[in-house]
């Protein structure tokens, strides 16, 4: 801690970390598109050559982490693989291709004035991010916040420590490389609440604090914050299926849009079938999520057609499992889909499986969620699926962004003004 001055409070490290960011911010905000690209290309090529080691740590964050007795849905996200870290090696190339997003002009006009008034993108300034077992994000965080001209702090969760400090000492060698301010990216190694409390209040030198997490972590950030707050809350995803859906399609959408991560926040966690197709297509996707080892929780409807499911109880909808556990209710038409999932949804993402294009159409307006498919799976509300390059998290916060952030979320707008003289 920096000794206090007479009259003055001492600065803690984190403050120390957030002056440090501020002043990085300042030269990323005028860095060229080359420069920022050749950093994410070399950072790409560091964490290929650095996977023994990232593995290595990764490891050593998995066995500390199930001695602890970890739920296995943060152990499952903790998990870093040859095949992930070259996902995420492959996430930093395309963040790398996408357009610069600083000084984009999205509008140029010139008014009754005879002014030029042109409004650009600029950089936030400096982005907090708290999260937990994840360790990738902080790759994903830094190449975003950096490609849109932001200084980040990042905050991982103590169970990612060991590969968290990899990484950041990647990127900090990378940026070393490129003649660039290492507070680039400052990774909190610390994991105590004290030292979270005063990152929230850090207002000064903070611009935007992104939590990333459980509901505890959320209502903690939410509580002690003075810094403008986007929140990455519960992913409690829905997939509706329609009347008139196609039955081998459903089946696929549902069964994978379950098992294949089941701990990602875009895993469907409750199903809801029409009644129309529910004799037939429940007992199939029952039996086929049995083979898969995930246990169905079934409303009463739909455990009469299909008994070896579990009965639901009333708090199994609207519930994040994060697990092979799925709800599944028969409804009886498109409204009361809907009305369920204006009651127990999160705003995170819904799908609805259907050949009837008046149906998707309804369905997409009334559902107001961050994005709402059709046809497709809840799995692919992501970053890189749908070409962002990333996600720094997906917004369930209407303001300032709404769904997967990208680089052109991590930006604010201003205006440039150019005159011949006027006066007013």
């Amino acid at each position: 801690m920096t000794p206090a001055t007479p009259g003055h409070a001492a600065i803690t490290p984190i403050e120390s970390a957030a002056i440090a960011a501020r002043a990085a911010s300042r030269v990323l905000a005028t860095l060229d598109t080359s420069t920022k690209n050749a950093l994410l290309t070399d950072l790409a090529a560091s964490i290929a050559v650095a996977t023994p080691a990232l593995l290595v740590a990764n490891a050593s964050d998995m066995h500390a982490a199930r001695t602890a007795g970890l739920a296995d849905a943060k152990i499952r996200r903790l998990a870093l693989t040859e095949a992930s870290l070259a996902h995420l090696a492959e996430g930093l190339r395309q963040v790398a291709s996408l357009p610069d997003p600083i000084g984009q002009v999205t509008r140029d006009d010139v008014v009754p004035s005879g002014l030029r008034v042109r409004r650009v993108r600029a950089p936030l300034g400096v982005v907090a991010m708290i999260y937990e077992a994840r360790p990738g994000v902080t790759a994903d965080a830094f190449a975003l916040c950096f490609k849109s001209g932001n200084a980040c702090i990042l905050r991982g969760g103590k169970e990612a420590a060991a590969s968290n400090a990899v990484l950041a000492a990647l990127i900090h060698a990378a940026l070393a490389r490129h003649g660039l301010p290492e507070a680039a990216i400052t990774v909190v190694a610390d994991p105590s609440r004290e030292v979270l409390r005063t990152l929230l209040g850090l207002d000064a030198h903070i611009d935007l604090v992104i939590p990333r997490g459980g509901t505890d972590l959320i209502a903690f950030v939410r509580e002690h914050a003075t810094i403008p707050t986007i929140q990455h809350y519960q992913g409690i995803c829905h997939v509706y299926l329609d009347a008139a859906a196609d039955l081998d399609m459903a089946e696929r959408i549902c069964v994978t849009a379950k098992t294949s991560a089941p701990a990602a926040c875009n895993a469907a966690e409750c199903l809801l079938v029409h009644r129309a197709i529910a004799p037939t297509l429940v007992p199939r996707l029952a039996a086929l999520f049995a083979a898969a080892g995930v246990e169905v929780r079934a409303d009463a409807d739909a455990h009469a057609l299909s008994p070896t499911t579990r009965p639901a109880a009333p708090e199994d909808f609207g519930r994040e499992f994060l697990d092979l556990v799925v709800a599944l209710r028969v409804v009886d038409d498109l409204d009361a889909a809907v009305a369920h999932i204006r009651r127990h949804g999160s705003d995170h993402t819904e799908a609805i499986v259907t050949d009837d294009p008046a149906a998707a159409a309804r369905f997409t307006r009334e559902v107001q969620s961050s994005c709402v498919l059709v046809n497709a799976s809840t799995r692919f509300n992501d970053g890189f699926q749908l070409g962002l390059g990333a996600e720094i998290g997906i917004s369930t916060s209407r303001l300032h962004a709404y769904g997967p952030m990208g680089l052109e979320e991590l930006t604010t707008q201003r205006w440039i003004v150019e005159g011949t003289g006027q006066t007013r």
